[in-house]
């Protein structure tokens, strides 16, 4: 076992856990080469899903993997644990100590070694240094963060009805920065739940009490994408009651409010960060690493580090360049999926002496989905390239498909059906939200 190539993959996100669950399988599983994955955390569910738990549309136990039985079923070990440090010269990852609730160490500082290593960690909202941002904002880059934001958004509507039963001033005004992706399909979720919970004896709370505000500083919601798509999300989101300001950027945030630039003051209780990213901070102080501004190490096409071949990062946490353009490749899930898929091969061909395979980035068009109501998006055809509006059902059964996808990668296609049928049963017999 010490002889064998030893890959090591820090960060068990889609793209992480999509690739050492193929590596295990293939080289693992045969002994060719060793396999390990560090993260922070014992459990993996798809990012772009943590809005859905925030709101309690989605129960997260249902839907995490956990690492150590997943490694066992799939030939990789896993190590618990943060990456603290890097040891170019001796090859080593070095991992924080691993620290209980109360702050006593469990286990210590560790250091493992590493014959070719792999850099997944995905990325982190930007407050772009907003005043107040990181004092009063609720951010949803992880599990734990989405966990956090239901238990309070599920207080919050406690309160709130209790101070209509009691006849007292009851408006409960939350508010989103960004209408990207995630803050889009995040009012959506939280509409659906503010006229879904009374349902369930908060009944002295009307979904008018609650007001839903999504703030973009662009000129239009969803800017990355075409603006059919933004045009079509936009009138969604007031259909449902959601308004939306554009062209706001924010300048400061405080505990109940929230100030434009222009000096508009807008009350807010509760306030989601949801616009920009940037790749974790300690990615710019490991040293031998080249980064940009937002953190992200700068790879080549190959994904390999311009600074050291011996290490590849991609996902969100890699500025990796596309041919023909002078941007580099999007922060997306379908593009750390494809070069989940990429980076496969290539260390495969590592351990047989043979060059990576160079990566271009396919872009199979954006999906937006607004809870139970309905789904909108484009789709790139292979052959012409040119982009296919669609929405409703069809373009519902796209977006779930790509959950789906994620999950056959991880688990094969029979343990996927079974999942499916399993996830039918569950929503059939569960409240449509979490209730604690």
């Amino acid at each position: 076992m010490e002889n064998l190539h030893h890959i090591v993959v820090v960060g068990g996100g889609a793209g992480g856990l999509e690739l050492v669950t193929r590596l295990g399988n293939k080289l693992g599983k045969k002994k060719k080469a060793r396999i390990t994955l560090v993260d922070s955390g014992l459990t993996h569910v798809w990012k772009p899903l943590l809005h859905e738990v925030a709101s309690g549309s989605l129960d997260a136990s249902a839907n995490e993997i956990n690492y150590r039985a997943h490694a066992s079923k799939h030939h990789y070990e896993f190590q618990l644990g943060r990456m603290a440090d890097l040891d170019q010269i001796g090859r080593n990852v070095v991992i924080a100590p691993f620290l209980d609730d109360e702050g006593n160490e469990v286990v210590p500082e560790r250091r493992i070694h590493y014959d070719t290593l792999v850099i997944a960690v995905g990325s982190n909202a930007n407050d772009f240094g907003t005043p107040g941002a990181q004092e009063h904002c609720i951010f949803l880059d992880s599990l734990k963060q989405a966990r956090r934001f239901h238990n309070r958004l599920l207080n919050a509507f406690l309160s709130k009805n209790h101070e209509s039963q009691s006849g007292e001033s009851h408006e409960l005004p939350i508010t989103i920065i960004g209408a990207g992706a995630t803050g889009v399909e995040l009012a959506a979720e939280l509409r659906l739940a503010s006229r879904e919970l009374p349902v369930y004896g908060m009944n002295h709370l009307r979904p008018t009490d609650v007001s839903i505000t999504v703030i973009e500083a662009a000129d239009r919601i969803l800017p990355a994408l075409p603006p059919r798509i933004s045009d079509a999300a936009r009138r969604e989101l007031e259909h449902q009651n959601v308004e939306v300001l554009t062209g706001q950027p924010v300048s400061s945030i405080s505990e109940a409010s929230i100030v434009m630039k222009d000096g508009t003051e807008l009350p807010s209780e509760m306030t989601i960060w949801a616009a920009g990213i940037k790749a974790p901070a300690f990615l710019s102080v490991l040293e031998g690493l080249e980064t940009n501004r937002s953190n992200q190490i700068k790879v080549e096409q190959t994904l390999q580090s311009v600074s050291d071949h011996q290490i590849f990062a991609f996902g969100d946490c890699a500025e990796c360049p596309q041919p023909g353009s002078d941007q580099p490749v999007p922060p997306r899930a379908q593009a750390a999926h494809q070069q989940a898929d990429v980076l496969f091969k290539s260390l495969c061909n590592r351990l047989e002496g043979k060059d990576p395979v160079p990566f271009v980035y396919n872009d199979h068009g954006s999906l937006i989905n607004f809870s139970r109501y309905t789904t909108v998006g484009n789709l790139m055809g292979n052959l012409s390239g040119r982009s296919m509006y669609i929405e409703g059902r069809v373009a519902r059964l796209f977006y779930t498909s790509l959950y789906r996808m994620h999950q056959v990668a991880l688990h094969g296609l029979i343990r996927t059906g079974v999942i499916w049928l399993m996830d039918r049963i569950s929503r059939a017999m569960q409240p449509k939200l979490k209730l604690h």
